[in-house]
């Protein structure tokens, strides 16, 4: 499959005027078009091969147990495989017509059309029940002559059952991503079969997210959501993910939560619309939102539906009367600005909050002061993520400051954003009022020595059960290496060091070989791409290798020699799973002495560069 990007920006993923919702595209109103990143794609006919994988998952839909083969009966393999043939060679000819007829450029609500027919032609299929081969086949020739008459599923009766897989552009900045629903290497078709699949444990949790990611419509979602309408239930748990919920579903849902909103404590919702325009996407959560006010909840979940402030003003029934939320999520959501602003004026108290969760965003400085005052009006905070979120030096000093007042924090997550030394300081300022602190993850924050070297000495008089402790792409040297091994030194529960991609050596190695001697909980330590070579390599090994728990050293991507690497395989031959690869470091690497010899030529050659200038040749 080709994607051929349009727009080079990377940094707004989205795609053209008139696409469907998908995950990543926020649905704010501004600032969307001319930063959007679109793609060519092409999306049929499929591939023989793909029609044959749709073949065979067919099959297996029409033979596996579920709710609609325990009321109709299961197919033996023969004829599920004979049904499943026929139900793709008509539903492929019905949305062939259809792409000839209305070419739409990329066939993409050909793919529609192909992934309904099957789905509807499936149903009818089980409804007659298994043995009954001669009205099978005349029930399937009826339908080849009637073809669902609107591809979004409007028409009465039709179930869409269908979501391609996500094809993931990725950019260059770590965290980014454009996830486009093509479906031109694989199609899959979800029978009711399998999208059906609900789990209710111990009839407490009523769970839909199970099955293959896809489309469902209001025949469906009657199907589906019985178990909720059974007088008694108690049900407080409800899991809506993986599945796209149109127009007709939302208002089959509505007042089935209606009914049993008062029960309800925990409600999942992510990845609730994919692949709806941006209208009825709206919609959908007006619905819901409007169903779901008023019920106290302690967690919720609405990560991966492209929210943007439009989206987050559209849950603002759901979120204005929530006052005892323990546990939010808004992940990849397009969190922007504006976005971060309207979750702050919405959700009227977070005093019992215990874990929020920002990651992939394009929050920015201006939306990281909102998410700010959230976190400083969240005392009881134990779990706080606001990684990949475009976050610079303004937001994050604000954002590390308003962290002093969550004295509770155990797990903080703040990698891939752009705090640079200033905001580094400022959160080692935070840091030391966090006794409980078991996590830290502050990778890819610009931090350079003197950011790292302010939060280790933070966490080493504070802490005292960290376990892990990441720092990766931080452009630490060896000159923050005193200050680490302090740290280390001092964090006896420590389990995770996670130094990768920056600059400590063969000086840093060894002192850290050093501290770590004594730690008796230490499982893993990733040193890569450090300019490490053969004599701290050799010394981390040996002192590692005198731990009988431990579990993994790495210390690939760095200038170890070939002699060098032989050593520390050596070392490790009677446990070689305790040692990462290391096929990405330097098999050349320059030892010091050579380094010394080139680096004495080079001198030579300087010195000797301004006298051929003046030399005059007759």
């Amino acid at each position: 499959m080709n994607l051929k990007p349009v727009n080079p920006d990377k940094n707004v993923p989205g795609g053209g005027d008139g696409e469907k919702v998908n995950d990543c595209r926020p649905m704010d109103s501004t600032g969307v078009n001319s930063q959007r990143r679109t793609f060519s794609i092409k999306l049929w006919p499929p591939s023989q091969n793909t029609r044959q994988m749709l073949v065979e998952r067919m099959t297996n839909n029409l033979t596996a147990k579920s709710i609609f083969t325990q009321k109709y009966g299961t197919l033996n393999k023969e004829e599920a495989e004979e049904n499943a043939k026929k139900i793709e060679d008509m539903a492929f000819a019905v949305a062939d017509l259809h792409y000839e007829k209305e070419p739409d450029g990329d066939g993409g609500s050909a793919v529609q059309l192909y992934a309904k027919e099957c789905s509807k032609l499936i149903l009818d299929v089980l409804k007659k029940g298994p043995g009954n081969k001669d009205n099978k086949e005349a029930m399937i020739s009826d339908n080849v002559d009637a073809p669902s008459e609107s591809v979004n599923g409007d028409a009465p009766g039709e179930s869409v059952s269908v979501d391609a897989p996500r094809e993931s552009v990725t950019g260059d900045a770590p965290g980014e991503s454009v996830n486009v629903d093509a479906p031109c290497d694989s199609v899959d078709v979800v029978a009711p079969s399998e999208s059906v699949d609900v789990v209710a444990s111990s009839e407490s949790v009523f769970d839909i997210s199970k099955g293959i990611r896809a489309f469902i419509e209001d025949e469906e979602a009657q199907e589906l959501l019985k178990p909720l309408k059974e007088p008694g239930n108690s049900f407080s748990k409800i899991c809506f993910s993986n599945r796209s919920f149109g127009l007709g579903a939302a208002k089959v849902v509505e007042p089935i939560l209606v009914s049993v909103k008062d029960q309800l404590k925990e409600v999942d919702l992510s990845d609730f619309i994919a692949g709806r325009s941006e209208e009825e996407a709206l919609e959908v959560m007006k619905i819901f939102s409007a169903a779901l006010e008023g019920s106290l909840l302690n967690y919720l979940n609405l990560s991966e539906n492209a929210l943007g402030e439009k989206g987050v003003r559209a849950f603002g029934a759901l979120l204005k009367s929530q006052t005892c939320l323990e546990e939010l999520y808004l992940i990849n959501d397009g969190i922007s600005e504006d976005a971060a602003r309207a979750v702050n004026e919405l959700i009227p108290s977070t005093e019992k909050l215990r874990v929020l969760h920002f990651h992939n965003n394009m929050t920015g400085d201006e939306g990281a002061l909102a998410i700010a005052e959230i976190v400083k009006r969240s005392p009881s905070l134990q779990n706080f993520r606001c990684s990949s979120t475009r976050i610079g030096c303004e937001g994050g000093v604000a954002l590390c400051n308003s962290l002093g007042s969550c004295a509770h924090l155990r797990k903080l997550d703040l990698r891939d954003n752009m705090f640079g030394v200033d905001g580094g300081i400022s959160l080692s300022k935070a840091l030391t009022n966090h006794a409980e602190l078991r996590e830290v993850y502050l990778s890819y924050l610009n931090l350079e020595d003197e950011g790292a070297i302010a939060i280790v000495n933070a966490l080493k008089d504070s802490a005292p059960h960290l376990e892990v402790l990441e720092m990766n792409g931080n452009d630490i040297t060896v000159k923050a290496a005193p200050a680490i091994v302090a740290c280390v030194e001092a964090k006896q529960f420590l389990a995770n060091l996670i130094l990768a991609e920056n600059e400590l050596k063969d000086e840093g190695a060894i002192q850290l070989s050093k501290a770590i001697e004594c730690h008796v909980h230490l499982k893993e330590i990733d040193l890569s791409s450090n300019k490490i070579r053969r004599a701290g390599a050799r010394q981390l090994a040996q002192i590692v290798m005198q731990k009988t728990d431990f579990k993994l050293l790495n210390i690939n991507g760095n200038e170890i020699s070939e002699e060098g690497i032989d050593e520390v395989k050596d070392l490790f031959k009677k446990c070689p799973e305790k040692l990462g690869p290391l096929d990405d470091n330097e098999p050349e690497g320059i030892d010091d002495d050579d380094d010394e010899e080139e680096c004495d030529e080079e001198d030579n050659e300087n010195e000797l560069e301004p006298k051929m200038k003046n030399l005059e040749v007759n």
